[in-house]
């Protein structure tokens, strides 16, 4: 029993060891004695490009296939790509940007039968919110953005627009207030599904896909 049990205790140990700690956030107050949001406000939002670095970094850390393309065409084909030879389950065309709705005509909705959605090898949705502090996306559920097209499939594709960028959780959830407030589900997408036992061994993809692709356009 007790090599059982230092053999766990050494994976624990092990694990500690190499596991990655987020950065630390700012503090609350800044060297005036103001709040965060003050400073924030005093030297203006988050520039775009860093968002879109510190968001890239964090979602492939987490194992997250990561693609920047630089015009909407090439967002277009970069899908095309991805998907080929696919069975795909998508949100409804019309949200989708960057016109990628042309692409999974005729594809399975969130409207399908659940059973035909079941036998879906790749989800394509949009996103609400992509956290640059954790690499997370958010998914708000509503007509046509059924949770089940990133849920059920064992690879999900999310096509990511500039402005979904936020720096950190409470900012999506401010500027999002109303939409969140109106759903009955809010989904948040940290990496390919994952879990571990008592003994820490990590399986990927049993609670749901265990491959995920996120597509940044212009």
């Amino acid at each position: 029993m007790s090599g059982a049990r230092d053999a766990i205790l050494g994976r624990v140990e092990r694990a500690v060891r190499t596991g990655r700690i987020p950065s630390a956030p700012p503090h609350d107050r800044d060297e005036d004695g103001g709040t965060r949001a003050d400073g924030d406000a005093r030297r203006g939002a988050p520039d775009s490009a860093r968002l879109q670095e510190r968001f890239v970094l964090e979602a492939r850390a987490l194992g997250v296939e990561t693609y920047v393309e630089p015009t909407a065409a090439a967002v277009c084909d970069r899908l095309r790509t991805l998907i080929a030879g696919l069975r795909v389950l998508a949100w409804n065309p019309d949200g989708l940007p960057y016109d990628c709705g042309s692409i999974v005509d005729g594809a399975l909705l969130g409207s399908s039968p659940r059973a035909d959605q079941a036998r879906a090898e790749v989800g394509i949705t949009a996103c609400h919110g992509a956290i640059a502090e954790t690499g997370s996306l958010a998914l708000v559920a509503g007509p046509g953005c059924s949770p089940t097209v990133s849920l059920l499939p064992p690879f999900h594709v999310a096509l990511v627009r500039p402005e979904d960028l936020h720096e950190r959780f409470i900012d999506f959830v401010t500027a999002r207030a109303d939409a969140l407030a109106q759903s009955s589900n809010c989904t948040f997408v940290t990496g390919p599904s994952r879990t571990a036992d008592i003994e820490l061994s990590l399986t990927i993809g049993v609670h749901g896909p265990g491959r995920v692709a996120i597509v940044i356009g212009p």
